[in-house]
């Protein structure tokens, strides 16, 4: 797996702040929101200074029972060319539903939502990732999701879910701690059991989140302070196995630099009291701009076609 360090999901809100971040490592960007050969400056200037940058796809959709849109397959390989990305990510669910096979209007749910646990669903969720797979120049990992309601009857716990996945198609996993959090408040999953029975070497890295509590479930808003809990969970998963990368996510109600700052040295002194550290560097966020340093080299991805309009 390749060390990813400690970073933070880029926003164009937090453009300025993040660009006076020293000993950053990484950003993730919401793949949809890129356009090839068009990158946002404060980007471009992040990856002139050697800071690795990952695609974060939000619209495949590989949970549905659809095969994944050929255009937008080529769209983020695409994308992840143009970051020179070590690899993409994706969500485990499934966010649009109808269309002709089934002689109604296509309906976009604008949302993740989740891929019932059943034998069925794993299999049209592992053709669609072997479908992403080989439609991608980089290796593929997928994150499991925040829920607020949950399938009846299903056949699978989530770590037996994720681990056939992984065991039939060699897909990454992205962990959510803080998803597994709101499953333990809206569920009453114990997060502990899933992370021992998950398969960890398979793991490309971690997200780390904040939320809140309202009327007994949990909202993984993106837009409160990370809290002690899925702090724990953070730390418990790297007793288990040091992760390559940890990533703070933050997307609405934007704090100030320095409050992020303050959140991504916690986050590494988690990592760091419990697995190592990959890039020990601290995170500060007034100092100025590290000096550009080349990207690692990686083997160049096979020719992609051209983006559909």
């Amino acid at each position: 797996m390749v060390a990813l360090g400690t970073g933070i999901g880029w926003r164009p809100e937090l453009a300025s702040g993040i660009a006076g971040m020293t000993g950053l490592d990484w950003v993730e960007v919401v793949a949809e929101n890129i356009c090839p050969g068009h990158l946002p400056e404060p980007l471009r200037a992040l990856r002139e200074r050697g800071v690795t940058v990952v695609p974060h796809g939000v619209g495949l959709g590989l949970g549905g029972a659809d095969r994944p849109s050929p255009a937008r397959l080529v769209r983020l390989a695409h994308v992840a060319a143009e970051l020179d990305a070590p690899l993409v990510s994706e969500h485990i669910a499934f966010v649009r539903s109808g269309g002709p096979s089934t002689g109604d209007g296509r309906v976009e749910a604008g949302h993740l939502l989740p891929v019932p646990r059943t034998r069925e669903a794993l299999d049209v969720l592992c053709e669609n990732v072997r479908i992403a797979q080989d439609s991608l120049p980089v290796p593929l990992a997928l994150e499991n999701i925040a829920t607020l309601v949950a399938w009846p009857d299903e056949e699978l716990t989530e770590a037996q879910f994720l681990g056939e996945l992984v065991e039939r198609t060699g897909v990454r996993l992205l962990i959510d701690v803080a998803n597994l959090h709101t499953d333990r408040v809206n569920h009453g999953r114990d997060p502990a059991a899933v992370l021992a029975a998950l398969p960890l070497e398979a793991l490309a890295y971690v997200h780390v989140a904040g939320g809140v509590e309202r009327d007994g479930l949990w909202h993984d808003t993106h837009a409160h302070p990370v809290p002690q809990a899925v702090l724990a969970l953070l730390g418990d998963l790297c007793a288990l196995r040091r992760p390559p990368g940890v990533l703070l996510e933050r997307d609405d109600a934007f704090p100030e630099p320095s409050e992020l700052a303050a959140e991504l040295a916690v986050i590494r002194a988690v990592v760091a009291a419990t697995g190592g550290s990959a890039r020990p560097a601290p995170v500060r966020g007034t100092a100025a701009p590290a000096p550009p340093t080349p990207n690692a080299t990686r083997r160049p991805g096979p020719s992609l076609p051209r983006p559909a309009d």
